[in-house]
């Protein structure tokens, strides 16, 4: 398919409207998008006012109202319809992303695939909506708790997963009754409009009003700010930055609303003495690498002990010199291009930073140029010796950039190694954000003790397999300065209702708890 034809299967018009309730609207600055590919241009999209902002959220409101008297397993229906219209555009949309991100073909099919999975999980959990029944202390009593729809969700989605997060987010809070407001990255707003196209096509065949995936393309400090401060959205899910993060949690919180906060990853993979190399290098490989390290899950340190350090980092080497870097569209490409130049200088950056400290640069971390490579947007992954202190090390740079970390003796013996997982934790653990986490390793009791309450204090902690590629079943989010939400599988689905605790009492005396008299 060529652009033209990609843009035009998913209703992308030259220039696009930025804000949809049920009708589309945007009379705000005009947003070009230019691919990160080449530098070629795509289309644009006109940014909604803050008057249209206001309008869309009463209308995203009355949407709501009349939502969340449709039964739950009927809301499932409709998401199930979602989804099957996802896989009938899966190649289309997940060419955009790959056009307006620059993630490679497979990546940009594999977030649509997501976006289906967290859609069939929906359906499923729309009859499972469970609350529990309690025992009273009260004779003739019964107590219960139930959950219901709590409003219009506002969902503040990264240019990274353009559309995915957007899925975990809205699919869920559908089924359990709740509206969405959807403000995109500015940096990739065209799949958020072909998106909400395809989910109002599916709500208009189903006679519901399709506000209820309401949309605001606009900046941060006009719209993003109105969005965190309106009390007619009582939760707003956001992924972004830490210091994003700080913004919304803090502004949110001001006017007591709630808060899903999926914000920096710092991710560490341990490699132990009795790990499989063959193993953990195409996981590290891929968790680095994978979509130019702009993921929050990308693996940013290994800390390896001192007795395999020579040999994985020479493996890893290798493999990074045969990592194709180029048209993302392509067949082969195993690394596109980073957003935009300041993404490319945050990378050239933190390379000499961690030199000044005094690491070292043991691969890569240049600039490509060439007929190859246009735009100026692409780099080598890089491959830095450093140590867990350096000052940079503890901040995340969202590019390919990957800090070995050593730690142990390198005449351990294996049950000395072992003892040595005490100081491999404490330099995991020495770092302020705590999304993934992972160890490689064939012993038992390592094994377990990184996944005990004195292992990783990650909201993620996974065993033989990488950081990134976390699965829709389990609930996705970290602690620390990641924010402590939680978003997708398990029981995230409770953050977007509103808990009741009920007390029926079906006698004809009222007595009161705690045995307390009032008479």
């Amino acid at each position: 398919m060529t652009t033209k034809q990609i843009l035009s299967a998913l209703g992308i018009e030259d220039v696009n409207p930025g804000g949809f309730a049920g009708e589309w609207v945007g009379s705000g600055p005009l947003h070009e998008i230019c691919t990160p590919i080449d530098g070629t241009r795509l289309a644009a999209v006109r940014e909604v006012t803050e008057a249209e902002y206001d309008e869309i959220v009463d209308r995203a409101h009355g949407a709501f109202l009349e939502w969340r008297k449709v039964p739950a397993p009927k809301r499932g229906e409709l998401i199930r319809q979602l989804g099957n219209r996802l896989r009938e555009k899966k190649a289309e949309l997940g060419a955009l992303v790959t056009l307006e991100m620059g993630k490679i073909k497979a990546e940009g099919q594999g977030e649509v695939q997501e976006m289906i999975d967290i859609c069939d999980f929906a359906v499923g959990l729309s009859r499972q909506l469970y609350g529990l029944t309690l025992a009273s202390e009260r004779p003739d009593h019964h107590m219960r708790e139930q959950w219901h729809p709590l409003g219009v969700v506002g969902v503040i989605s990264a240019f990274n997963f353009p559309v995915a997060v957007w899925s975990w987010n809205s699919a869920l809070a559908a089924v359990c009754g709740d509206a969405t407001l959807w403000k995109p990255s500015e940096r990739t707003p065209l799949t958020a409009v072909a998106v909400t196209k395809i989910a109002a096509a599916v709500c208009r065949e189903n006679d519901v009003d399709p506000a209820i995936f309401s949309l605001a393309v606009g900046a941060g400090p006009t719209i993003g700010n109105r969005l965190v401060n309106d009390r007619r959205v009582p939760l707003v899910s956001a992924t972004g930055s830490c210091r994003m993060g700080r913004i919304v949690g803090q502004t949110v919180a001001g006017r007591l609303g709630r808060t899903i906060l999926e914000l920096g990853g710092n991710n560490a993979i341990i490699v132990t003495p009795s790990a499989n190399l063959d193993l953990a290098l195409p996981g590290i490989v891929f968790g680095s690498v994978g979509t130019a390290g702009q993921r929050c899950t990308s693996t940013r340190r290994i800390i390896v002990h001192r007795s395999v350090s020579g040999e994985l980092v020479s493996r890893l080497t290798r493999a990074y010199e045969g990592v194709r870097i180029g048209n993302p569209l392509e067949d082969g490409t195993l690394m596109g291009p980073l957003l935009n130049r300041d993404s490319v200088d945050a990378m050239m950056a933190a390379k000499a930073k961690v030199v000044e400290e005094g690491g070292e640069i043991l691969y890569g971390g240049d600039r490509l140029e060439g007929e190859a490579y246009p735009g100026g947007l692409y780099v080598t992954p890089c491959i830095a010796r450093a140590e867990n202190h350096y000052e940079i090390v503890q901040d995340e740079t969202f590019a390919p950039i990957l800090y070995i970390i050593e730690y142990g003796s390198a005449g351990a013996t294996p049950a000395e190694a072992i003892s040595e997982m005490d100081e491999a934790l404490a330099i995991h653990n020495a770092v302020p954000q705590g999304l993934s986490s992972s160890i490689f390793t064939d012993n038992f009791r390592e094994a377990e003790y990184f996944l005990s309450h004195r292992g990783s204090d990650c909201g993620i902690a996974n065993v033989n397999i990488g950081t990134s590629g976390a699965e829709i079943g389990g609930a996705f989010g970290g602690e620390k300065e990641t924010g402590g939400g939680r978003e997708s599988g398990s029981d995230a689905w409770k953050a977007y209702m509103r808990r009741q605790t009920n007390t029926v009492n079906w006698s004809t005396e009222l007595p009161l708890a705690q045995g307390i008299s009032f008479g």
